[in-house]
């Protein structure tokens, strides 16, 4: 049975004549028949009684009659849901994000989004690396603002470059310099975020080239945080140069090569965004980058 089958059951019961029925359908007398007959004989049960007057639903016609009602109208209530959600200028987009990036490029991106659609609805999720990739293949999330461009069936824009700083406490040896090597802090101890995340990958990464040990004191999952524990003296960190001096923090520029934090957007290449998730995209690409 099809949806317009419920619709045309429905127009029998509220005529009781299926050549008035028939005319609300903009079908002709015969076609209905067949199609009570047909209906009645899928559901094993006779609907509706004949006589000269017309067709009259019987107990078990009122029951279909009910049903089929409930399912016209959950179908006619899915389309109109659907319809609004995706509505590129008064929909949804899913945007999932790293912690890090909360207080920064997500406000500031959604500033300008806000101007091109203001009745647009966006849904946030702030959560850590492994989780966006994992909502984005679930379809939990359509966009994301993730570091570094991950592998595989990914769409990438760059949407800021941040320049990585080693933070010190007030008062540290390094405070006063104009910049630093990793050479510089060997056998510092170091806060930073765990393994799994991103971040950690490119710290690691950037303390063996220097050919230095990473010795790590504290591991946090937000840079915020992070910066925290610096500040109260329990190591250095490197971070992205806009967390330095939170809570009286020194940042000091960092000399090394790659030094820099890439945040880009990214989506799902292995289907079509949503026409709100689109213009979404679009919107924030045209806007950026956001350095």
């Amino acid at each position: 049975m099809q949806i317009e089958d419920f619709r045309s059951l429905l127009a029998l019961g509220e005529y009781e004549h299926v050549t008035e029925a028939a005319a609300a359908l903009h079908t002709s007398q015969p076609t209905l028949s067949r199609l009570l007959s047909r209906l009645e004989k899928e559901l094993g049960a006779r609907l509706f009684e004949r006589d000269a007057k017309g067709v009259h639903p019987n107990p078990l016609g009122d029951l279909a009659l009910a049903a089929a009602s409930d399912i016209v109208e959950r179908h006619d209530r899915l389309r109109r849901d659907l319809a609004s959600v995706l509505d590129p200028d008064a929909g949804t987009v899913r945007l999932a994000f790293l912690d890090s990036m909360s207080t920064s490029l997500v406000p500031r991106m959604l500033h300008d989004v806000r101007l091109r659609a203001p009745r647009l609805r966006v849904e946030l999720r702030q959560e850590p690396g492994h989780e966006i990739l994992r909502d984005l293949t679930t379809g939990a999330a359509e966009l994301a603002l993730t570091s570094p461009r991950p592998d595989g069936p990914y769409g990438w824009r760059v949407m800021q470059r941040q320049r990585l700083a080693l933070i010190v406490p007030a008062g540290h040896r390094l405070a006063g310099r104009r910049s630093v090597r990793l050479s510089d802090v060997a056998g510092e101890d170091v806060v930073t975020v765990p393994p799994g995340f991103g971040f950690r990958a490119q710290v690691e990464e950037l303390f063996a080239a220097a050919g230095v040990t990473l010795r790590v004191a504290f591991e946090i999952g937000d840079l915020g945080t992070v910066e925290g524990l610096v500040g109260a003296g329990l190591g250095v960190a490197l971070v992205p140069e806009q967390f330095a001096g939170a809570t009286g923090t020194v940042g000091v520029p960092l000399a090394a090569d790659g030094a820099e934090r890439v945040v880009g957007l990214t989506w799902r290449t292995d289907r079509r965004l949503a026409p709100p998730a689109e213009a979404f995209r679009k919107w924030v690409q045209e806007a950026g980058p956001y350095d």
